[in-house]
């Protein structure tokens, strides 16, 4: 009976399967489409993009000519107003002819001067001489010249040109002095660094280790160095003694670090296969010996398998991708690398993944058969597509 029933189930899942096959040709169908789609969109995107650019820059060209004639303009306004001020000027009175003869050489040089100021004659200056001497008039303002009127001229200042000078003397007479006191102030500071570390008991603590060790680390940098394995769960317990020997230093880093002829390279390399081979048993074990509670509600429980097989995995893809520099590493120390194969751990914690893919189905069918309410067709699914995930990853294989 048990074998009907999962021969029934087999093919219920092969079926389940084909269906899934099926669907998922049909989304990739439709994703090519979309992507086909999005191609044509961004295509289209950046087209509109230059377009707008090319009308940014237009417009920015039609605003920088408005800018220029504009200034065009009020250049050309400034000379006419100051001659409309000359003009009033020129109507006054004046004592002499001489000033008389002065106002229209003047005027002469004006740029583009009205046609009223051309002709002396016009000017009501004939009545000069009847009257009697008035008041003088201030003479008119001499006209701007072209610099004044394109650009404001900047005037020198030599007073704070004299001020930076000042300062920059004051400055470099500090930093001389600075200079001149610095070499003892730093003596100072080494000298109070060296009396700290000759008073510090952790320093003095190392340095009490590295003398009086110095035995105990030369016959464990020989056990390192000659160590030479075939199981990788020896390795395993010859990190655990020699971590336990190190305990007894003050400080490992410090003490070792005085050692040049210590093997650190090979020490690292024992240490990670050591605790990457533990933390891959762990997982194996956790795989295993996994069981589904009945009492949990069906989404927590189907959130743990998952959750396994997410971690499951993870370290799986981890250890595959730095696989082959590592198996050339444990080879060079002698350190066993063949259960980082798909014929050793690797390949044994891919087979007990099999196990989450039994009881995820298991779950999802007691749930359908005691309620009745639920949608089944969704479950279902759910369920062929965990499996088929399971599968593949325990299929996959790397080099």
């Amino acid at each position: 009976m048990p074998q009907e029933e999962d021969e029934s189930l087999i093919i219920y899942l092969k079926k389940e399967l084909e269906a899934s096959l099926i669907r998922n040709d049909s989304v990739e169908k439709e994703n090519q489409e979309l992507r086909q789609e999005v191609v044509r969109l961004k295509a289209q995107i950046s087209s509109l993009k230059a377009h707008d650019n090319e009308r940014k820059s237009m417009l920015w060209k039609k605003l920088q000519n408005a800018n220029d004639s504009s200034k065009n303009d009020e250049y050309q306004q400034k000379p006419s107003e100051f001659v409309k001020a000359s003009e009033k000027s020129a109507e006054l009175p004046s004592p002499t002819p001489k000033i008389q003869e002065s106002v229209p050489r003047k005027e002469r040089q004006l740029p583009n001067p009205p046609p009223k100021l051309i002709s002396p004659v016009s000017s009501p200056l004939s009545g000069v001489n009847k009257m009697p001497p008035p008041t003088f008039a201030p003479p008119p303002p001499p006209p701007p010249s072209k610099m004044s009127t394109g650009s404001r001229s900047v005037r020198r200042v030599p007073e704070v040109v004299e001020f930076y000078r000042s300062l920059t003397r004051k400055n470099a007479h500090m930093e001389n002095k600075s200079n001149s006191t610095a070499t003892p102030g730093t003596a100072f500071t080494l000298n109070m660094i060296g009396e700290i570390e000759n008073r510090s008991t952790h320093l003095s603590a190392i340095k009490s280790d590295v003398e009086k060790r110095k035995e105990f680390i030369n016959l464990l940098i020989k056990e390192v160095e000659s160590a030479a394995f075939k199981d990788i769960s020896d390795v395993e317990s010859f990190v655990k003694w020699l971590d336990h020997e190190l305990s007894s230093l003050v400080d490992e880093r410090a003490v070792l670090k005085h050692f040049t002829q210590w093997p650190e390279r090979k020490s690292d390399a024992l240490r990670e296969a050591a605790f990457n081979y533990r933390d891959l048993k762990n997982l194996d074990s956790e795989i295993s010996s996994f069981e589904d509670n009945p009492k949990e509600p069906l989404v927590k429980a189907v959130g743990k398998m998952q959750a396994l097989q997410d971690r499951l995995e993870r370290s799986i893809s981890n250890t595959e991708r730095t696989r082959e520099g590592t198996v050339k590493r444990y080879r060079d120390f002698q350190i066993p690398w063949e259960w980082l194969l798909d014929t050793g751990l690797i390949g044994q914690i891919k087979l007990s993944s099999l196990r989450l893919a039994k009881e995820y189905m298991k779950r999802i069918t007691k749930e359908l058969q005691i309620n009745e309410c639920l949608d089944e067709e969704n479950l279902l699914l759910q369920g062929a597509r965990f499996a088929y995930r399971v599968h593949q990853a325990a299929l996959t294989q790397r080099p």
